[in-house]
């Protein structure tokens, strides 16, 4: 499903659908809240968690990616730990990327298992369980703050600056999974990664640390001089397309998808022969690539993205709060 245009409108101009939902995203903040007064499971290592209050990307996995290389590149042995949104493989599953696929574990932990070990499962406990006795003297979430399994001792709430919030409002009325403010509270700190064209940092300014960065796109994979045709099937389609125009680079059709979108063979069949119609190059996200069928994927560029930080200091500071954090017991 897509999300309704009415979830990112302002708040004062979330309009009738939203105030007719309204009552039911009472009822999802309250079962929320209800969920998250279970205590969960204290690791021996340190838990960080990469995760948002709204529904739809964010830049969690970007992010995941750049504090998991820091961690590396300080000598710690880091494991995600990934919901594996799709998957149907057991909890605690180990990612190979050499052997599973998207419909065994999801697409991003396919992603991320290049860098790091990555473990799936709903219950993110029995995942560090296995993580650790694996080898992992840190651990990292990938998306999970609404989940209740395993203690986090730093949080990060990630936030789309262009996005913002959208209307405010809890799903199904809007994007939310639970308020603003209760989701603020329980956080260690924010990332705001693009433009804050809400002014989001200046609102939260004095209650919690903002830290600030930009997803930048690496597109030295797509052929220059070429027509491009793009696809997408991630939170926010418009959002690649629109990196894509930052880089000069204007397709002659987007095609967007759902999130987490499974390409039919007929819908790859289209995807092929708008390329040859239009003898153009198909250019699609790292994440949409690895549900392609190999065959296809072959024939498809990918864009990647890298985070770049406001100041070099800020991904040292959340570094130093994740794993300089003492543990208990």
């Amino acid at each position: 499903m897509h999300a309704p245009a009415f979830w990112w409108r302002r708040p004062a101009q979330a309009g009738l659908a939203a105030r007719l939902l309204s009552p039911l995203g009472f009822l999802y903040a309250a079962g929320t809240a209800h969920r998250l007064r279970r205590v969960g499971w204290r690791a021996c290592v340190p838990v960080l968690c990469c995760g948002n209050i709204g529904a739809g990307g964010s830049g969690k996995t970007p992010l995941v990616l750049d504090l998991t290389r820091r961690a590396m590149a300080r000598g710690r042995r880091p494991a995600i730990l990934s919901r594996g949104y799709g998957g149907r493989a057991p909890a605690g599953t180990r990612v190979n990327p050499a052997r599973h696929t998207p419909r065994d574990v999801g697409d991003e932990p396919l992603l991320l298992a290049r860098i790091a070990p990555c473990y799936v499962g709903a219950d993110r406990a029995v995942s560090a369980r296995r993580a650790i006795a694996d080898g992992a003297d840190c651990l990292i979430m990938d998306d999970g703050f609404q989940n209740p399994t395993l203690h986090q001792d730093v949080s990060l709430v990630v936030v789309d600056g262009h996005a913002g919030f959208g209307n405010e409002r809890v799903l199904p009325a809007g994007p939310l999974r639970e308020p603003v403010g209760t989701g603020l509270s329980r956080a260690t700190g924010m990332v705001l990664i693009g433009p804050d064209r809400h002014g989001i940092a200046a609102a939260t300014r004095g209650t919690l640390p903002c830290f600030t960065a930009t997803l930048r796109e690496d597109t030295d994979n797509v052929p220059a001089g070429r027509p491009v045709i793009a696809f997408a099937g991630i939170g926010r389609p418009a959002k690649f397309f629109d990196g894509l125009a930052r880089c000069g680079i204007q397709p002659r059709r987007c095609l967007a998808f759902a999130d987490h979108h499974a390409y039919t063979p007929s819908e790859c069949g289209r995807l092929l022969a708008l390329a040859q119609q239009w003898d153009a190059s198909l250019v699609t996200t790292e994440k949409d690539a690895v549900r392609l069928p190999p065959a296809v994927r072959a024939r498809v560029h990918t864009v990647g993205l890298q985070l770049d930080w406001s100041l070099p200091a800020m991904p040292d500071h959340i570094l130093d709060l994740w794993l300089g954090r003492m543990k208990d017991g």
